[in-house]
């Protein structure tokens, strides 16, 4: 999968992947999104982002997930 608008950058936001060279990391978008809040809301929270930058937020946290096993507690 090809990320367009996820960038890295060493010296910018501890080199924590970004949106669009913005200093707006893709953890945060997820975590708003997790959170409950709507893309609405997150636009109006970060105007200079974009409807497709949250989208791609979530695709890019979902490989990131799949590529590694995540410790789980209480789960049989």
């Amino acid at each position: 999968m090809r990320f367009t608008r996820i960038t890295v950058h060493p010296h910018q936001m501890g080199g924590a992947p970004c949106l669009r060279g913005l200093r707006i990391p893709v953890a945060t978008v997820v975590g708003m999104v997790a959170d409950g809040m709507s893309a609405d809301e997150i636009l109006e929270a970060f105007p200079d982002l974009e409807r497709e930058d949250i989208r791609e937020a979530l695709r890019y946290a979902a490989e990131a997930v799949r590529e590694r096993v995540l410790p789980l507690v209480g789960v049989a």
